[in-house]
């Protein structure tokens, strides 16, 4: 069993990342993280991609089809089969997830900070403003791994996205979010994997030149996935599917679950 933590950054494509991320390409240059393109279920859209990811499961198939499906997830998650095996959880992750994962609809007075070891996300910090800085977020994030000392950590940054949405694919205003997201993370991530951690970086969707998302195009459906720690093959070859991260996480973790994994990225 490893630790995990899963950095989730909302709306990233693809071919932004693999010329922003400069810290991150920067670890692979010198073997010591591996990059991968993966391709997004449809619809490209967050909520539904959240449940995806961390379900293994299409929309199509679980049923958040969009963003405004408010209720609990009625799929097995990272988050139940994590806590089925006595493991801890934790999150700092837009509203959404506490929605998703916890309780349905979110009320920022009980839910904005939770501790609650009933739940599936025992331990969270959840927000509810796009513009809610990615610099508090990764400190929320790192205040829950230093307090509970969780086996799975979610890390969900917005910045990106709302850049996104404001100003489209070809901006300054996005590719500039993500350099800065980049850089913060490289305060970070060396503790993370000096303590142990598995690490994953990926996107939910992408972003197009109309300043959404939800379709077919690549800079929509492609987005980028990092893995950083010794459990990992850095097989540069794999292929892995968005849909097999709920399984590879779960396999990291040491769990018993019969999700899809991409075994070509594991030891």
């Amino acid at each position: 069993m490893r630790k995990v933590i899963l950095v989730l950054i909302d709306g990233l494509a693809h071919e932004v990342a693999q010329h922003s991320l400069g810290y991150l390409l920067g670890l692979c240059e010198a073997g010591r993280a591996t990059g991968y393109k993966l391709q997004c279920e449809l619809p490209a859209v967050s909520r539904p991609l959240y449940e995806t990811i961390l379900t293994g499961t299409r929309p199509v198939d679980h049923g958040v089809v969009h963003n405004q499906v408010v209720r609990t997830s009625r799929e097995q998650s990272i988050f139940t089969l994590a806590r089925a095996a006595g493991l801890t959880t934790a999150a700092a992750a837009y509203h959404w997830l506490s929605e998703l994962y916890n309780r349905a609809p979110y009320q920022a007075v009980r839910d904005r900070f939770t501790q609650d070891e009933r739940l599936a996300i025992q331990y969270g910090v959840f927000y509810h403003r796009d513009d809610y800085p990615d610099c508090h977020l990764l400190l929320d994030a790192e205040w829950l791994r230093r307090r509970f000392d969780p086996h799975f950590l979610l890390v969900h940054p917005m910045n990106v996205d709302d850049a996104g949405h404001k100003h489209g694919l070809d901006s300054s205003q996005y590719r500039n979010s993500a350099r800065r997201l980049d850089l913060w993370l490289a305060d970070y991530l060396p503790g993370w994997l000096a303590e142990g951690y598995q690490v994953l970086v990926t996107s939910d969707h992408g972003m197009n030149r109309d300043h959404s998302h939800s379709g077919t195009l690549p800079e929509e459906r492609e987005v980028p996935l990092f893995v950083l720690g010794d459990a990992f093959s850095h097989d540069r070859h794999a292929r892995p599917r968005q849909l097999e991260l709920c399984g590879t996480l779960a396999s990291l973790l040491g769990l018993a679950h019969d999700k899809p994994v991409c075994g070509e990225l594991l030891k």
